[in-house]
């Protein structure tokens, strides 16, 4: 069965129909760059630009990067703060045409498939992925269950929120080298270790693709910490299998 995943990000809008079998995308995804400002209406625009690249019609799951509550958007970190407040699931599925939609927040979106398919798959105890991006999204699983909208990456790490320190926007604007953004990291991930002693760190997100530059600098963490193995895919999976479920 097939059902297509879309993964709103702060840069970009992404998405293909996902093969829940296999928990891998059926079609080479398409992307969209995230218009500024990314109110709900122009948003809503390159969602639809996605869908319709592909001619789907059909269930489709769809992440956003906040906090999400009975498919209502509660935070907006990232995106225009109009967000606040909108049925995103109402919004969508009209801009749709009437498709079913479900909507999740981005970072749980790549919990749920790395935790089925990838680095997490029947690992118990307590898991963090980490998604690395614009900011710092997080999804913690207990015993394989998922504790919703968790956003640690606006956890105050020295007086900022982490996400705009340690964040792979943070390296890129402030032009840091891997070990100086490896120390940042370090730091964050000892935070989050103190509040959190997960057995297991899943550093997602698409600079998990370059983990060997920066992981092995990381020192100190007593969790376990692998790369997310679906990397910038487990977004699109995770809202597809969400919506699928539903």
């Amino acid at each position: 069965m097939n059902v297509f995943g879309v993964d709103i990000g702060g840069s970009g809008i992404k998405g293909a129909p996902v093969d829940l079998e296999r928990g891998d995308l059926a079609q080479e995804r398409y992307k969209v760059l995230t218009p500024h400002p990314a109110t709900p209406e122009a948003v809503a625009d390159g969602v639809a630009e996605v869908v319709g690249q592909f001619g789907w019609s059909g269930p489709v799951g769809i992440t956003f990067p906040g906090v999400v509550t009975g498919n209502t958007i509660r935070t907006a970190a990232n995106v225009d703060k109009a967000w606040i407040g909108v049925d995103g699931a109402r919004l969508l599925a009209d801009r749709l045409g009437g498709m079913p939609v479900t909507v999740m927040n981005d970072a749980d979106a790549a919990g749920v498939a790395e935790m089925s398919f990838g680095a997490g798959r029947g690992r118990k105890g307590t898991v963090i992925l980490l998604t690395f991006g614009t900011g710092i999204g997080s999804a913690l699983f207990v015993d394989g269950r998922l504790v919703p909208n968790t956003e640690l990456g606006h956890l105050e790490l020295h007086g900022h929120d982490a996400e705009k320190r340690a964040s792979t926007k943070a390296k890129e604007d402030e032009d840091l080298t891997w070990s100086h953004w490896a120390h940042r990291v370090q730091k964050y991930l000892a935070h989050v270790e103190m509040l959190f002693s997960p057995e297991l760190f899943i550093i997602g997100g698409g600079v998990s693709r370059k983990a060997d530059k920066f992981l092995p600098l990381i020192e100190g963490i007593q969790a376990e910490m692998v790369p997310a193995e679906l990397q910038n895919n487990a977004g699109i999976v995770g809202a597809a299998m969400t919506a699928g479920r539903r």
